[in-house]
């Protein structure tokens, strides 16, 4: 293979001569606190054995320079092994020992050794991130999931430092102004699931502390981190109480005590994902550290991450798969897990409404692609396994789960967990294993039941069916299924009625397999045709729902009024996915939201109908009317502002929808009063995020220069700030800005990964097509330059950010169809990334054309 791509060939090849006894890393990373040093020392060493000897293999790394290696005592020459991506390794012995010493690079992209200089004092952070095979930007690996081992590290780092890693550190010793951090080994672990995090970190700890059922006692010592200038911002005390009810739930239902140790939850600047598993050192994006108010729904994302990677330390971490491609035997269950342990085990009772509305929104969007997958994919190499890490294979795989545990029940499923475990500690595994393991909790054989919902793409439509006699009864029902492939579906209908105060509840329920296209439902023959049918009520199974043209009338003037939360989220749901198709207006869309959104009042719900609105207005409505539709969104933002509650979740919702859709003078008037305090809305505090996100809106409609965002930037000098600053004068509409923030990106490397990101979204306003409109062909242009110059991290973001998603024209999709045309030999995963932005844009075409018609 190329470059730094490995392929699953080349993994099974080596997994099948190798297995590694241990590794012993030492970083030296004393000079993380000079910014002009740009590597760090490596060594490692791995003992490892071989069932060919006289074979050859390879070690994976990637570093500016390899100073020595040493394969079982002989000296190799670094010029003539070392390429740099792999190390060459001849003449393997039965026994092997690999002692690899390197200088290896600080990264500013997310990958590998990040580092970060906090503005507010200067002080120098690291940590590491390696999912899927970035441990060898760090040390020298054999960098596969299969390839197990226990991990030792050792960690010289300046005296003022702590350093963090998966296990407990033994000893720590003084040398000069360093201190040596000297770790115990791990239990055999996967090369992408080691961490180190090290720096002036602020850190708060706790005690969990739990009786097992062999009458011994569990001791896990719980820490949890951030950069000193957030403390005060850090409620360490809420982290833990959701630390320790998910530990109480896991480990009653896992019944395998947690196998790492300690459990350390670090949060980190800088991020590119939400947070990871690494055992015994969870690392998570610090945007979970609240430096301003936030909806409840905030907090109960930020839980649900907590749990999610609590579940993880079973499954992915103690029993890991073998390759990529089962990857949904970690992040589905550990998506699905997040949301059924949180409803159960904390305060935080929406989780399924906010699965319904947010999660699985990602996952029909994803699964209506063209380049599409089964949960089981085939993952080809590491750039097809970068690219998987998406909705298909978390909240597809975990509604899918949600309906095999309805199908084989929830004590054979939990039983059959319970097995898995044990059976496979410490090892990697396939589908067959965990299915094999249900098989015989549940006596179910599962084979028709994997093929169906594991390893077929796509998502099915239910539709209803209904006729009636001349007294409005219904004469039969049926459930319609369509797609490519008809799924047995576990489903309820819920028929709901008004109530004698006018809202919509539910009145009948039926609980039912679906099978083939076409399924029956005799239990509803006879009742009164109801006012709303609600196909997958309770959200048993995954497909996206349709109405009846009763019901969606019904819909059109009362979506709000029905009385269950979860099932006004389901109704939401399938609107927006009717919108999406094509199939309903993007304005009517726009009316259900404009009539009923001030109504809703689970905060997640109405969070997700603002971000969803404006997508609707911004791509989907038909060009020559999204002008009347901004005005009413904006004058709906304002009223609705107005009208919640002081100090409410609400009100600091509809404050931050104004910003996202001021376009009046009067409104940007509000704003500015707002900022200067010359503006009072009853208990709406300002704080600084909403400060940066009012002088955004004021930015990007003209409404604000470059003197005034400096001078908020001097008010707000940290790293949040900066890439506030850097988005707002990414947006300002002025050709000079946008030459700048595409030069920013494109002509240099410099950037970090989170100022390239404030870049971009800066960069592509949808308000600012004409000013973008000439990159389009400037950016088909450099696509695969981009893709082998730059980290595949950044990489994706600019191919997708900078894709022109407002450009919506048959001329922008028939330049996407020519790039993809002329370049077929273009790098699988780069063409996959075009492919979907091109799909998008196909959609959007259509979609406006029904909002014309």
């Amino acid at each position: 293979m190329p470059g730094k791509n490995l392929s699953r060939e080349e993994a099974q090849q080596r997994a099948a001569i190798l297995s590694v006894d241990s590794y012993r890393v030492h970083l030296d990373v004393t000079s993380a606190v000079d910014p002009a040093a740009a590597t760090f020392s490596s060594t490692t060493t791995i003992a490892f054995r071989s069932s060919a000897p006289g074979a050859s293999t390879f070690v994976d790394l990637l570093a500016p320079a390899v100073r020595s290696v040493t394969l079982n005592g002989h000296a190799l020459d670094p010029a003539a092994v070392f390429d740099g991506v792999r190390i060459t390794l001849a003449g393997l012995a039965e026994q092997n020992l690999l002692v690899v010493e390197a200088d290896c690079a600080y990264s500013r992209t997310g990958e590998g050794m990040h580092r970060f200089v906090d503005p507010v004092d200067g002080e120098t952070y690291l940590y590491t991130h390696y999912e899927p095979a970035d441990a060898r930007r760090v040390f020298a690996t054999f960098e596969q999931p299969d390839l197990k081992a226990p991990f030792g590290f050792t960690v010289t780092a300046p005296a003022a430092w702590d350093v963090y890693n998966n296990a407990v550190h033994e000893d720590v010793t003084a040398e000069g102004d360093t201190r040596v951090w000297q770790f115990a080994a791990t239990r055999p672990i996967s090369t992408y699931l080691t961490a180190v995090v090290a720096g002036p970190y602020h850190v708060e700890r706790d005690h969990y502390r739990r009786e097992l059922a062999d009458g011994s006692t569990l001791e896990i010592p719980l820490a949890a981190t951030c950069r000193r200038s957030l403390a005060p911002y850090f409620d360490a005390d809420e982290i833990f109480t959701v630390t320790k009810q998910g530990l109480d739930y896991f480990h009653q239902e896992f019944d395998f005590p947690y196998p790492f140790g300690k459990y350390d939850q670090c949060f980190v600047p800088e991020y590119n994902i939400g947070a990871m598993e690494n055992p015994g050192c969870v690392t998570f994006r610090e945007d979970f550290v609240f430096r301003s108010k936030v909806t409840e729904a905030s907090y109960e994302g930020r839980a649900n991450v907590i749990l999610h990677e609590m579940a993880h330390m079973w499954f992915g971490d103690l029993v890991t798969m073998k390759w990529w491609d089962d990857l949904w035997l970690k992040e589905s269950f550990a998506d699905f897990m997040g949301s059924f342990s949180q409803i159960e085990a904390t305060k935080y009772q929406s989780a399924w409404i906010t699965f319904a509305n947010r999660r699985k929104a990602w996952a029909y969007r994803q699964d209506q692609f063209p380049t599409t997958h089964p949960i089981t994919a085939d993952i080809r190499d590491l750039e097809d396994a970068k690219l998987n890490f998406d909705g298909i294979t978390y909240a597809k795989g975990a509604s899918v789960l949600k309906q095999l545990v309805a199908y084989v029940g929830r004590d054979a499923f939990f039983e059959g967990v319970r097995q898995y475990f044990k059976r496979h500690a410490y090892g990697n595994t396939v589908l067959g294993d965990l299915l094999g393991a249900l098989e015989q909790t549940s006596g179910r054989d599962l084979t028709a039941w994997s093929e169906s919902w594991l390893q077929t793409a796509g998502v099915n439509s239910l539709t209803p069916q209904i006729t009636t006699d001349a007294e409005g009864r219904i004469t039969e029902f049926a459930v319609v299924q369509d797609g490519a492939t008809a799924r047995p579906h576990r489903i309820a209908i819920g028929c709901y009625d008004r109530d004698t105060v006018g809202g919509l509840v539910r009145t009948h329920r039926v609980e039912l397999d679906v099978h083939g296209t076409r399924t029956v439902v005799p239990e509803l023959a006879g009742l009164p045709r109801p006012a709303l049918v609600l196909l997958n009520d309770d959200d048993l199974t995954y497909c996206k729902v349709r109405f009846d043209g009763h019901s969606l009338e019904t819909l059109r003037s009362g979506l709000g009024e029905i009385a269950d939360g979860l099932a006004r989220a389901l109704a939401w749901s399938a609107v927006w996915n009717l919108t999406r198709d094509g199939l309903m207006p993007a304005r009517d869309y726009l009316a259900l939201v404009l009539r009923f959104a001030g109504q809703e009042s689970d905060i997640g719900v109405l969070q997700s109908l603002h971000q969803q609105v404006k997508a609707a207005l911004d791509v989907y409505a038909d060009p020559a009317w999204r002008s009347e539709g901004a005005r009413l969104l904006a004058d709906c933002a304002l009223r609705e502002l107005r009208a919640a509650a002081p100090g409410s979740d609400h009100q600091l919702a509809w404050a931050r929808f104004l910003a996202q859709t001021a376009r009046e003078q009067e409104q940007f008037q509000l704003l500015r009063g707002l900022l200067a305090g010359t503006a009072r809305i009853d208990g709406l505090d300002v704080d600084q995020d909403l400060r940066w996100l009012f002088w955004l809106a004021l930015a990007s409609s003209g409404e604000a220069g470059t003197e005034e965002l400096d001078a908020e930037l001097a008010a707000d000098n940290t790293a949040s700030g900066r890439q506030n600053l850097t988005e707002c004068l990414a947006a300002l509409p002025t050709a000079e800005a946008k030459a700048a923030a595409w030069s920013a990106v494109i002509d240099s490397d410099e950037l970090p990964n989170a100022l390239v990101e404030a870049q971009i979204t800066g960069f592509n306003q949808p308000g600012q097509r004409e000013l973008t409109a000439g990159y389009a062909e400037r950016y088909f242009a450099l696509l695969e330059d981009i893709w082998s110059e730059r980290s595949i991290e950044i990489a994706m973001r600019i191919v997708g950010g900078f894709f022109p998603r407002y450009q919506i024209s048959e001329q922008t999709l028939a330049a996407a169809e020519a790039w993809l045309a002329e370049h077929s030999s273009a790098a699988p995963a780069l063409r996959r990334l075009v492919l979907e932005c091109h799909d998008d844009l196909a959609r959007a075409l259509r979609a406006q054309s029904c909002d014309r018609s």
